[in-house]
């Protein structure tokens, strides 16, 4: 089979190759998929670049988180698929339900776990989820990482977003539009937050009630304040450079989901969380339930993912380019 690889110690995207590997065998308790179309995410720009968690490799890897496609055949002891089942991959292969644990396994994409961006692939039975039914698989494979990180952030907490409630979003990026959808499908109300206008007229098409460019005014967290009276839920992607504002925009018993590395300079006071009683909750992506309700609840709401730009398999080094330049808006799949 085909599979695009990663050479051990990669520290630039020039490592990126395509290589030709055996064909997986599902052992007991694995799922073999043939896998459809695979999404990028920042992570993943991360990895070839020796930059994620642990810094370079140590190990060639198979690069990417998010795939999905149809199950070819099941190992030994596998009951909860079948050949022809529509399928895709969650981030964390050990964490089935619950709150996060430290032992809640490795992440695809990144070594020791496989990757996506392969003709096939096998994973455990418990890392495996089925696929929205009324999705694309282009549309489908933006979930995974993206999708389950936005639900994580606005579902999964106390309480959830909801009607009347305000939901902050930075950028159009995957994340930011999967948590708009989310956010507005729940019935609650949507500012966005982007250094393009153009990008913001886009965003108020999908929903968004409130718009702010934070380059003509970089103060943006008291005009959200001002605006809304305060933001109930704020998903975090930008990092430390974007948390004061963010800080500053949170209302009283609000919610900051940090998720975001983009921007790792800045300064964020944490008196301001004091005073409004808010709460600073740390989101690493989500577990196999948390998916497997996005995907009933992308069914339920005709929730239809923003995929920006689709490209072949042997365009993947075109597809990391694109997906890291400022025309992103959303998410970029590769087609297998």
């Amino acid at each position: 089979m085909k599979s695009w690889r990663l050479e051990k110690g990669a520290t630039s995207l020039d490592s990126l190759q395509m290589a030709e590997l055996a064909k997986p065998v599902p052992l007991r308790g694995e799922v073999l998929i043939r896998v459809r179309a695979c999404s990028i995410n920042y992570r993943d720009q991360l990895i070839p670049l020796g930059q994620y968690m642990g810094g370079a490799i140590t190990q060639d890897c198979t690069p990417l988180s998010d795939g999905v496609g149809v199950v070819e055949a099941v190992g030994e002891g596998v009951t909860g698929f079948k050949p022809g089942d529509r399928v895709a991959g969650t981030f964390f292969q050990n964490w089935v339900s619950g709150p996060p644990r430290p032992d809640q396994g490795a992440a695809l994409g990144a070594p020791p776990a496989p990757g996506m961006l392969a003709e096939y692939v096998a994973l455990p039975e418990s890392g495996v989820v089925p696929m929205a039914k009324s999705l694309s698989f282009e549309e489908a494979a933006t979930l995974p990482c993206a999708g389950v990180t936005a639900w994580n952030a606005l579902m999964e907490g106390q309480p959830p977003a909801g009607p009347g409630r305000w939901v902050a979003v930075l950028g159009t990026g995957g994340v930011s539009l999967l948590a708009l959808q989310i956010a507005k499908a729940a019935g609650a109300l949507v500012l966005v937050t982007s250094s393009s206008d153009a990008k913001l007229e886009r965003a108020k098409a999908l929903g968004a009630d409130l718009a702010i460019n934070y380059v003509t005014t970089p103060e943006w967290g008291a005009e959200a304040m001002r605006q809304t009276g305060g933001i109930d839920h704020i998903v975090e992607v930008g990092g430390q450079g974007t948390l004061s504002q963010s800080m500053a925009a949170v209302g009283f018993g609000g919610e900051i989901a940090f998720i975001g590395v983009l921007s790792r300079e800045g300064h964020a006071n944490p008196r301001d969380m004091m005073t409004k009683a808010g709460r600073l909750r740390g989101v690493f992506v989500g577990s196999a339930l948390m998916a497997r309700r996005l995907n009933a609840a992308v069914d339920a709401c005709g929730i239809k993912p923003v995929v920006d730009r689709v490209f072949e398999f042997d365009e993947a080094r075109a597809a990391f380019d694109y997906q890291a330049s400022a025309a992103l808006f959303g998410k970029v799949v590769i087609r297998i």
